[in-house]
């Protein structure tokens, strides 16, 4: 039976990886930061499954002792601070956890079993500006945002680890990947679970940044398939996973009010523009100009063509299903909530 540890292990990714590992028939260990409150957060339902073990990205020692506890075969680190927005408020805080943190982790396993495979979760985010359409894993990298910097010393220390000591250390740079467990402090689940409230009438609007931005999306399920994959090859390589589509948070609106048979009327420009439902005429989007990003990142769009060559990865899940299940998911929670607030 394989070991894996796994930071992160409460969130969107690290409760697929999850469940994807523990049908693998691994014994999985997961890191969690000690809280006043405990918080399984999405893997609440694993609990029985999964051994807990606390611990903090910022704390080596910590880390030293998961690895001993662990005795971890394959380990993933997919703890970050992973929004976007919240690393311009606190660079420093994110410069810790997802720079610093990687070096930490990679230190522990150098220390405790260096025959550990490692996982390092990169992101399109380390692009930014980019240089080339698409993007491949050759394409130079142009950070945006305190996240993509810290983001992009935790790639290449990893790269540096694997070419200095020889660990088995490999980066997936994963462009954007959403799913029904996503936070909602993140764009895509704003967006669907503001859906969810209009049509149900708990909500009037919702106001967004900039609708223009364009991202490569796919969802979490199928990518972590390509995380698993990447440790099981030969060599450790680092690989970029992605839909090669690439879609405006615009169409991502339209295609969620769709689902719901809102269709909307847009009217203006920029920070101007509102969505109108066109059969009722009431303003359902406003664009808000706090949420601009300082430096924006206009496109994204990466080319998978490595890791499907490779690998053998291919994503299962389209654009649009993404969508419409964050959607149904939304709708049934959001639900549930009304059927149980004191006016119901």
């Amino acid at each position: 039976m394989k070991h894996a540890l796994i930071t992160g292990i409460t969130g969107q990714d690290g409760s697929y990886l999850s469940e994807l590992l523990l049908k693998k028939g691994y014994k999985v260990y997961g890191i969690m930061r000690r809280k006043s409150v405990v918080d399984y957060g999405n893997v609440a339902h694993l609990i029985g499954k999964i051994r807990f073990i606390y611990a903090d990205m910022t704390d080596v020692v910590s880390l030293i002792s998961a690895m001993k506890i662990s005795q971890a075969d394959e380990a993933y680190n997919l703890a970050a601070q992973s929004f976007v927005a919240t690393s311009w408020e606190q660079p420093i805080a994110t410069a810790d956890i997802d720079a610093v943190g990687v070096t930490h982790m990679l230190e522990a396993i150098r220390i405790v079993k260096p025959e550990c495979r490692f996982y390092q979760a990169s992101t399109s985010e380390m692009f930014g500006l980019v240089q080339e359409m698409p993007q491949t894993e050759k394409t130079p990298f142009y950070p945006r945002s305190p996240y993509g910097v810290a983001k992009l010393y935790g790639h290449w220390i990893t790269k540096n680890y694997r070419e200095s000591f020889g660990l088995y250390a490999c980066s997936g740079i994963l462009f954007n990947h959403e799913s029904e467990r996503r936070g909602k402090e993140f764009v895509t689940r704003k967006v669907t679970d503001a859906v969810a409230r209009i049509k149900l009438g708990v909500q009037d609007h919702l106001e967004l940044g900039n609708m223009d931005a364009k991202r490569d999306w796919g969802h979490s399920k199928d990518y972590v398939k390509a995380m698993w994959l990447m440790l099981q090859q030969d060599k450790a390589e680092d690989y970029v996973i992605a839909s090669n589509e690439t879609r405006t948070v615009r169409e991502f609106v339209e295609i969620a009010f769709g689902h719901v048979q809102i269709e909307i009327q847009w009217q203006g420009s920029d920070v101007n523009e509102i969505g109108l439902d066109k059969a009722t005429g009431k303003i359902i989007v406003k664009i808000n100009p706090k949420f601009f990003r300082p430096a924006e990142v206009e496109v994204l769009l990466g080319n998978p063509a490595k890791a499907e060559k490779q690998l053998g990865w291919k994503r299962d899940i389209p654009f649009t299903e993404l969508v419409e299940r964050m959607v149904r998911n939304d709708m049934a929670l959001v639900e549930q909530e009304i059927k149980k607030s004191p006016k119901a």
